[in-house]
């Protein structure tokens, strides 16, 4: 399924993270100045982040986070730039071993990046040192979407997700790419839904772990897990929807507030990381201190606060009602996703659903909360493909 030989287009650059001594050392000195809201007048989160977890995080990066451990693993995968539509397209490529491995374009949403990604690219393209089958095995190309990470950021409007589906099968087809398969969470699964609506030649399948798969019109009569996703789905654009809202209106205001404090950054992000992963009452029960400021480091040194955000401005006209699709579809629903599908909607929403999963652990972000499941997931969500 792979280009016999490597694409030796100058098209494609190499490309290394390198962020100065002077950056990290502003950030710190920046960190130390923070000044810090009157504490919150509840004893829970429904106001937004909690001071004292707020200072604890910041407290952390400030003195304990290594950079430069983050920097050197990700150094450690294969990186390139590629200008595609106008932008240079950041994005991580490496080859199995096997020659038979099949093609994967991981695409991450908000606020997440890459990060979530680099603990399921040595299972899925070397599975063998991982307990696995090398038949599972997987090239994976995992791209910066437009405005995130180390891709460029638009200076023009237009960058709907249907114009970002049609980037990525230009950045597989310079790859050498003929016969491939696609899977993404959130914006990533967004994108990954347009590119099975597009149905590009060579594109055989897709994994989805959301689904965008609510009916046009929800009925009046609901199962109970049915009624569920009602409610995950008013929780969504209700109490959890703030920063999708100032995101999909004033994005540039956002871009504002965050770029000169970097502890407003964390926590704008840290509260997604509390309220949408499978936690016992703090996001630190799923993800480590270092997971989150990987994170939220990237976007704080790339200054992608405003260009990451305007993707729902770009796409606010979009609803969870996705398209009807008919190409082969592998979803795998996490229990504490938000909002959560009922199996019902999304089997009438994808008619070749070669795949059916659901997870006994996870949430919204599933590649940084399981990626041991996950990978499991694609692996049997996309076998079918392979013959």
């Amino acid at each position: 399924m792979t280009a016999p030989t490597p694409p030796t287009s100058t098209l494609v650059r190499p490309f290394t993270v390198s962020i100065s001594d002077s950056e990290i050392g502003d950030v710190k000195q920046r960190l130390a100045r923070t000044r810090w809201p009157d504490p919150e007048t509840v004893g829970d989160w429904s106001q937004g982040v909690r001071v004292e977890n707020a200072r604890s995080l910041v407290d952390y990066w400030e003195h304990d986070y290594d950079w430069r451990r983050f920097e050197s693993e990700l150094n450690r995968f294969p990186q390139f730039l590629t200008e595609i539509d106008g932008l240079d397209i950041h994005f991580i490529h490496v080859r199995s071993k096997n020659p038979n491995a099949m093609p994967l374009i991981l695409t991450h949403g908000w606020p997440g990046s890459i990060v979530e990604f680099l603990k399921l690219i040595g299972p899925l393209t070397d599975p063998v040192s991982f307990g696995g089958d090398a038949a599972d095995s997987f090239d994976v190309v995992v791209p910066s979407l437009p405005g995130f990470g180390f891709s460029q950021k638009p200076t023009e409007t237009g960058w709907t997700v249907s114009r970002i589906a049609s980037a990525w099968v230009e950045l597989m087809k310079r790859l050498g790419y003929t016969r491939w398969a696609a899977q993404g969470g959130d914006w990533g699964a967004v994108v990954t839904t347009a590119l099975g609506a597009m149905q590009p030649d060579g594109l055989l399948g897709i994994h989805l772990n959301t689904q965008y798969a609510f009916p046009a019109q929800i009925p009046d009569t609901l199962s109970p897990e049915q009624r569920y996703a009602v409610e995950t789905l008013a929780l969504y654009t209700g109490d959890l929807g703030g920063s999708n809202h100032l995101q999909g209106t004033k994005p540039e205001t956002v871009g504002f507030a965050l770029a000169d404090s970097p502890a407003g950054q964390a926590v704008w992000i840290y509260e997604k990381f509390q309220s949408k992963t499978d936690n016992h009452g703090l996001a630190e029960d799923t993800l480590s201190m270092d997971d989150m400021l990987d994170a939220i480091s990237l976007y704080w040194f790339t200054n992608s606060a405003a260009s990451s955000g305007r993707i729902y401005w770009e796409n606010k006209s979009g609803t969870l009602a996705g398209p009807k699709l008919t190409l082969p579809v592998a979803v795998t629903v996490f229990p504490r996703d938000i909002p959560r599908l009922p199996r019902s909607w999304i089997e009438d929403t994808y008619s070749n659903l070669i795949h059916y999963g659901e997870a006994d652990k996870g949430g919204h972000f599933a590649a940084l909360e399981q990626p041991e499941i996950l990978v499991s997931e694609i692996r049997t969500g996309l076998r079918t493909l392979r013959s």
